[in-house]
């Protein structure tokens, strides 16, 4: 287990580091990610021979001070604390029925630096959601066409004088996306080969100047009740019975 505890630490770091000035004191997201690590492991359970199946729904009881801070990340945290829920799943090959969400939750009886969990197994439905990974920040393709570049006119604006003012095009027709290159000055590359045009496959790497783009395809759980989901819940599904890859 040597090697998988390293790994496993090094995910808590990442997360823990992202937000290291943030949380200065009070609940710190090592215990989170701890909290929820634990929680994984305590509660999956053997239910074949080829199948260890692990909670994936998460509520994270804290108290009004923790709550405040940690709810002042909005989705950035909490999107972090879903991407290491699955890893370390996959890690352990544990598997889940259904949508992985965490909730974050005030708590008047909880002191600062008091954290509960709580979690369970909930089946839910998918919606894939096609997103562009920019220096970690999540912009979903909510048009047909989307336009990455430095100049304002562009729909994803990057602070990278080595992009132009218009750069690539990303087009999503709800099944497949494609990559084109606007006749940049510096081009593109894709994947580390030049770009041109091309289709995109979930987790390819576009380069344009010094940023670095990750295509995804988020199978996010879809609301169970209409309504919005705010920042301090967010769900993301991973499809019924998912297994590692």
């Amino acid at each position: 287990m040597g090697i998988l505890d390293n790994f496993e630490r090094g995910l808590e770091r990442a997360v823990n580091g992202a937000f290291a000035k943030t949380f200065r004191s009070g609940l710190q997201p090592v215990e989170l990610t701890s909290a929820l690590r634990k929680e994984l492991d305590t509660k999956a359970a053997v239910v074949s021979r080829d199948r260890v199946l692990a909670p994936n729904r998460f509520v994270l009881r804290m108290s009004a001070a923790d709550y405040s801070r940690m709810r002042s990340m909005g989705a950035a945290l909490t999107d972090e604390l879903i991407d290491f829920v699955q890893k370390h799943a996959r890690s352990q090959h544990y598997q889940f029925a259904g949508g992985i969400s965490i909730e974050l939750e005030e708590d008047a009886e909880l002191s600062v630096g008091m954290l509960q969990v709580e979690s369970e197994n909930v089946k839910g439905d998918v919606a894939w959601t096609p997103v562009l990974d920019i220096d970690g920040r999540h912009y979903p393709l909510t048009r047909s066409r989307t336009v990455v570049g430095r100049g304002a006119e562009a729909d994803i604006t990057v602070d990278d004088t080595g992009i132009s003012r218009r750069h690539i095009m990303v087009t999503w027709d709800g099944q497949r996306a494609q990559v084109e290159d606007l006749g940049s000055t510096n081009g593109s590359k894709l994947d580390g080969q030049p770009l041109k045009k091309a289709i995109l496959q979930p987790e390819s790497v576009i380069s344009i100047g010094r940023t670095r783009i990750v295509f995804r395809v988020l199978p996010q759980a879809a609301p169970s009740s209409p309504g919005r989901v705010d920042d301090a819940t967010r769900r993301h599904d991973v499809g019924n019975f998912w297994g590692p890859s």
